[in-house]
């Protein structure tokens, strides 16, 4: 079973993308409402993927990625961003950061789960 940590300060998108994951995928599903609940929770336990909101208050999901980087525990987890607004310098930023892909929001609840593993399958 394939375990994915959410991290998005949006209550709504939170409960979506997990109901979606496990209803639709089969997954587990940890969830953390913003970047430093996240990091912890990254760093206490495995997992196969991060979903990672951009933009979080407090510290946004770049600041974020940089530190699940940083760090040789959670370095190699796969990262897909979620994010809303896609600007032409945004994807410049998206193909130089090493995340495993892009799903914008708003996202179709029932094809999420294809989206994960497809964006996963391109980065094996």
């Amino acid at each position: 079973m394939k375990r994915v940590l959410v991290i998005d300060d949006d209550f709504d998108i939170r409960t979506v993308v997990k109901v979606a994951l496990e209803k639709f995928g089969g997954w587990q599903v940890a969830v953390a409402d913003c970047g430093a609940k996240g990091l912890e929770a990254a760093k206490a336990e495995q997992f196969d993927v991060i979903l990672l909101d951009v933009s979080m208050p407090d510290m946004d999901g770049f600041c974020v990625f940089e530190q699940l980087q940083a760090n040789s525990i959670t370095q190699s987890v796969p990262v897909i961003l979620l994010t809303a607004k896609v600007l032409p310098g945004d994807r410049r930023r998206f193909a130089e950061m090493k995340v495993a892909g892009v799903i914008t929001k708003p996202f179709n609840p029932v094809t999420i789960c294809n989206q994960v593993s497809e964006l996963l399958k391109g980065n094996t």
